[in-house]
């Protein structure tokens, strides 16, 4: 079995997603009392916010780099970065270690393609859903076609994550908003929903909606214990 390299803590709501996910993933497909190999580096997620909505990315990209590379001295055979919206310095985390990075955007699309949809709707942050490093990737290294909600849906869904449920908070009037939002995405023409930010599975499940949903966090673990089991 190989061992997986986490960065976490942004928020440590999903991280702990993350963790569990993974050792019952390892358990399901070995049996027994069988549980991840797993380093996990989780970091205080305030500073890191501050620097996001400061536009201060590479000092996000530093916290992330030193990160990494405590992983790879640890011995982790290839690394997730545990939100999405930080897939946005990835490519300055590649350049600082060795061992692969194993992208959500790029497990997430691909699950996306093997079932067959084409046009997709995309819930995350500010950040995710208006830069390109995110939607982008997904349009033109697989052709997909993304809708994002409109500006004010965008202010309120950011609202939510960084004042609901980065904090724990789970509020059914949010919901409400969320599906209101993933329906008017559905009648736009998508096939299928992104929750392109590791909390809002929190929030919005496959149970809340007849509109396929996928879930970032279940996808990354998945991909990544299919990678730490391969021979």
């Amino acid at each position: 079995m190989k061992k997986i390299g986490l960065i976490g803590g942004m928020s440590w709501e999903s991280t702990e997603l993350y963790y569990r996910k993974i050792n019952e993933a390892v358990k399901h497909h070995l049996g027994g009392h069988h549980s991840a190999k797993l380093i996990l580096e989780s970091v205080d997620f305030h500073g890191v916010m501050e620097m996001q909505h400061a536009g201060d990315w590479q000092g996000t990209a530093n916290v992330l780099i030193e990160c990494a590379q405590n992983i790879e001295r640890a011995g982790a055979d290839f690394l997730l970065i545990c939100t999405n919206t930080m897939h946005k310095v990835a490519p300055e985390v590649i350049a600082a270690v060795d061992i692969p990075l194993l992208h959500l955007a790029d497990a997430t699309a691909e699950r996306i393609i093997a079932d067959g949809h084409n046009k997709v709707g995309f819930l995350g942050t500010k950040f995710s859903m208006e830069d390109d490093f995110y939607v982008g990737r997904l349009k033109d290294q697989y052709g997909l076609d993304v809708i994002t909600p409109n500006k004010a849906d965008r202010e309120l869904i950011h609202r939510v994550i960084y004042d609901e449920l980065c904090l724990g908070k789970v509020e059914e009037n949010s919901r409400v908003e969320f599906l209101r939002i993933i329906d008017g995405l559905a009648e736009q023409g998508a096939q299928c929903i992104i929750e392109g930010c590791t909390e809002i599975v929190l929030l919005v499940n496959q149970s809340h909606t007849d509109i396929k949903l996928y879930d970032t966090t279940d996808i990354h673990a998945d991909v990544a214990v299919n990678l730490a089991l391969a021979d």
